[in-house]
């Protein structure tokens, strides 16, 4: 599914506007990137949480020349499932 079939969905069983529908994704979306990219945990409960988590320096090879090097310590965005969420995909 991609955007354009999320915002049809939410639209139907919300009964809104596409527009409507479309507006309030894209603004959920803006709002929890912007949460963890400034370090804050986001947790819909049955959903799932988002978090940053820091990623330690470590050892990478080039695909191309096998060389080894030293790839930079960063912070990169996380998703972990809910329990309700991890239910409907294992049934």
């Amino acid at each position: 599914m991609n955007k354009g079939e999320l915002v049809d969905t939410v639209a139907e069983k919300a009964a809104v506007t596409k527009k409507q529908a479309d507006a309030v994704i894209t603004a959920a979306v803006e709002a929890i990137m912007e949460a963890v990219s400034n370090g804050q945990k986001v947790t819909l409960v049955g959903f799932g949480s988002f978090e940053p988590r820091d990623r330690k320096q470590r050892e990478g090879r080039n695909p191309k020349t096998g060389d080894t090097m030293m790839i930079p310590a960063t912070t990169v965005p996380a998703f972990s499932a809910g329990k309700q969420f991890k239910e409907m995909v294992a049934k």
